[in-house]
């Protein structure tokens, strides 16, 4: 079940990625921002380490379109896949149907296997005939920007 294609553009995860440290407070911050005064942890945060369990097995992909806007996926997030994971009911996964791939909601009970989109204007993905389902991954973080990137 499990796919040996990558999608188009999908990155790996590093072995040993370049650690991208950032400093992380100490107090979580409720509905303000937090005073400088503010002591920091006793090691910065790497989010490859935050992000990343198994990277042998992560890639990155960027989504695209609006089926998953619902489950907080919008255009141009970055996907954190993980291919070791097996998928279960409820998992969001990274699909390849019938030689496309899609990320939609892996749904299974005793009907059988579907993909849902949570956007309700996209119908399931029911499995018929020679339809062929073939899972690239588990996704198991989303990266979306909430600023625009400065030129």
């Amino acid at each position: 079940m499990k796919s040996n294609e990558i999608p188009q553009g999908a990155v790996p995860a590093m072995e040993s990625p370049p650690r991208a440290e950032t400093p992380l407070m100490s107090s979580a911050v409720m509905a303000g921002f937090p005073s400088p005064a503010e002591q920091y942890v006793e090691r910065p945060l790497d989010l490859n380490e935050l992000l990343v369990a198994r990277p042998a097995a992560t890639y990155f992909v960027r989504a695209a379109g609006d089926s998953m806007t619902g489950a907080g996926v919008q255009d141009g997030d970055l996907l954190v896949v993980d291919r070791s994971i097996e998928p279960e009911d409820g998992s969001t996964v990274i699909a390849c149907v019938d030689g496309e791939f899609t990320v939609k909601t892996y749904r299974r009970d005793k009907s059988g296997v579907r993909l849902e989109a949570a956007n309700p204007a996209y119908k399931p993905i029911r499995f018929a005939g020679e339809m062929e389902l073939r899972v690239f991954g588990v996704v198991t973080a989303v990266v979306h920007r909430l600023v625009a990137r400065e030129p």
